[in-house]
């Protein structure tokens, strides 16, 4: 099996609610098992500002998918819980699922990149990789603690709520 992390966001129809549903969703992906969830994360949009403030967390996943087959999952999630696909970068959107890291594996092809592109500058990615894994490394050995010395918090407010749903049908705790 394959340890990967898969970034989480959301800023339309109850932000909350659609990454709650996501990791009850990644719980039932076929050949995958969850092993941990991030706490929820607030933080101000990329991109335009006209828009909500975004929800974010992080999963910490085992699969014997390959890349390619756990993102056709993860684009089916997205599009069951209303995600339309636009030409605007970093608009709204119901639900943003990013594989982050797949195991130590360095992927760049049309469809994806591993790993995910820029998330050594955002906090909002990089924080919550650090609550389930602080003592992560890059598959080119850079350390996450460096990222994160190098990657300013910011406007980032973690939340005192946590992915309840997820205990109720897996079992596990919110960081584990």
């Amino acid at each position: 099996m394959t340890r990967c992390y898969i970034g989480l966001g959301s800023n339309q129809a109850d932000p909350q609610a659609q990454v709650n549903a996501a990791c009850v969703a990644l719980a039932r992906i076929p050949l995958t098992r969850v092993v941990a969830c991030s706490s929820l994360y607030r933080s101000r949009p990329m991109g335009p500002q006209d828009q909500p403030a975004y929800i974010n967390a992080a999963v910490a996943l085992h699969t014997d998918l390959n890349a390619e087959q756990l993102l056709d999952s993860l684009q089916q999630i997205e599009q069951q819980q209303g995600r339309v696909r636009k030409a605007e970068r970093w608009g709204p959107r119901t639900l943003d699922l990013d594989i982050l890291l797949f195991g130590e594996e360095q992927i760049s092809t049309a469809r994806l990149q591993v790993p995910h592109y820029h998330m050594h500058a955002r906090a909002f990615v990089l924080y919550p990789l650090a609550e389930l894994q602080p003592e992560l490394q890059m598959p080119d050995g850079t350390p996450l603690q460096q990222l994160l010395n190098d990657c300013p918090r910011g406007d980032l407010e973690t939340l005192p709520v946590f992915i309840q749903q997820l205990d109720a049908q897996t079992g596990l705790t919110p960081n584990g």
